[in-house]
């Protein structure tokens, strides 16, 4: 008398198990679609750089369409079937040819097949003059710069393709600048990026073509922002930017 029936115990641990099953059993299935969500569909991304400033700002978190031009599928190397090639004027995040490992995002403003040019700021695509309102331009000492990665663009001077012994002589006497450099031809299967702050992003000028393997997705919104240059304590809190919340990218 008094004594607990033992079928209740066992019927209650039996009870506590498939309540632990359950909860594992979502919680992996949560993880799987979290992980395929991410590798396939939508992955995060920050903005660590000024050079899309104007566009895009330290301090943005953004959401990457990664379905857009066709996801890979880890250790198969495999890409599923593309939704569109890259564009002019995309907005792309890709693995820059100099450092594979790193995520970078800028314009794509150079299609396989294109001649681009740039002289005094101004871009020039297949000779016409390009009208950029999205680019900015933060020197205004007047000067230019040079810097010795940039030689790698004597491979590709149009005038090298066209004419082979005048283009050799002219590949050997090419100066590239930030400013003035070109005109270049953009191979197949290759892209030409440059980020909208043109006077203080690491680009295509400086490392060359982008691989079209290498272009993972389009940014796509604005998830959060935040001030990163403020001074106030906590500043990913405090300094929120809520008119760029919820903001396309374009």
């Amino acid at each position: 008398m008094g004594d607990e029936p033992k079928g209740a115990r066992v019927q209650e641990g039996s009870g506590a198990l498939r309540v632990i099953w359950d909860w594992t059993r979502s919680l992996v299935f949560a993880l799987m679609l979290f992980l395929v969500v991410r590798t396939f569909v939508v992955e995060a991304f920050k903005i660590p750089t000024s050079s899309m400033e104007g566009t895009l700002l330290v301090g943005d978190f953004l959401l990457v369409n990664k379905a857009a031009y066709g996801a890979e599928v880890p250790f198969l190397g495999v890409t599923l079937p593309t939704m569109k090639e890259p564009q002019r004027g995309d907005i792309v995040v890709f693995n820059p040819p100099h450092d594979p490992l790193k995520n970078y995002v800028k314009r794509v403003v150079g299609v396989p097949g294109d001649t681009l040019e740039m002289r005094k700021k101004t871009l020039y695509l297949n000779g016409v003059e390009m009208h950029e309102d999205f680019a900015r331009y933060s020197d205004s000492s007047g000067a230019d710069a040079v810097h010795p990665s940039m030689k790698w663009q004597s491979n590709h001077l149009l005038a090298m393709e066209t004419a082979p012994p005048h283009g050799r002589d002219r590949g050997r006497q090419y100066r590239p600048s930030r400013d003035n450099w070109g005109p270049l031809s953009v191979p197949e299967a290759n892209y030409f990026v440059l980020g909208d702050n043109r006077d203080d992003s690491e680009d295509s000028r400086y490392w060359g073509f982008v691989n079209r393997q290498a272009i993972r997705g389009q940014p796509w919104i604005v998830y959060y922002s935040f001030d990163a240059s403020s001074e106030q304590r906590a500043p990913w809190l405090r300094s929120v930017r809520w008119d760029r919340v919820g903001g396309r990218i374009r």
